[in-house]
Parts: structure tokens; sequence; C-alpha cells
């Protein structure tokens, strides 16, 4: 059985910082490209960044330079470095392990930006 399990949301004042993990199990996580989306109210599901699985990394214009996405693949787990945070980033942050047509998400972490 696939599980991704997020953490490390919460409420953060703006210009504030958090680290979003996600541990992967049931799958050979170190083939996997892995991604981060996240989705505010009443918006549409959102990329944020990917990094592949031989660490190729991208990032949205939205979040580049204040955002950092990185991998450990002898704990099996992608990271989101979240710095400068805006009140715009207030969001539902979800993990995804994409290999061909395999696909699994996560269940998300809530992040709040708000003073």
């Amino acid at each position: 059985q696939v599980q991704l399990v997020e953490s490390g949301g919460g409420l953060v004042q703006p210009g504030g910082s958090l680290r979003l993990s996600c541990p992967a199990s049931g799958i050979i996580f170190s083939i996997y490209t892995m991604n981060w989306y996240r989705q505010a109210p009443g918006k549409q599901r959102e990329l944020v960044a990917t990094i592949t699985s031989d660490s190729s990394i991208n990032v949205a214009d939205s979040v580049k330079g204040r955002f950092t996405i990185s991998r450990d693949n002898a704990k099996n787990t992608v990271y989101l470095q979240m710095n400068s945070l805006k009140p715009e980033d207030t969001a539902v942050y979800y993990c995804n392990a994409v290999l061909t047509v395999k696909d699994y998400w996560g269940q998300g972490t809530q992040v709040t930006v708000s003073s």
C-alpha cells in the first residue's frame, strides 16, 4: 500500500518560514518524480515545485527564490522549505509521486500565513 504523509504545516506570520516533509512508503522512492502542489480556497490546484529522480528541480515563478524542494532518498522523504511566506501562500499543500502512469497523493497539510 502506497502512503504519502505530509507534515509541517501550520499558522505562520508573513515573512516567516515553514518546512514541509513528506515521507513515502510502498514505492521505490528514488525512481519517482516528486511534486509539491497547493490549492487555495476557490482556486485550482497549482504545481509549486518538482524534483526528479536525478534531482533536477523546477519551481513555480510565484515562489522562486523563496521555496526550495529537496529529497532524501535514504529517508524516502521529500521536503519543501518555504521562506519569506506571504498571505497568498495560504493553501493546502499536497505531496505527489509520479512514475509514468503511477500517480500517488498525500492527504495534504494546511499552511496559513496571517498576522
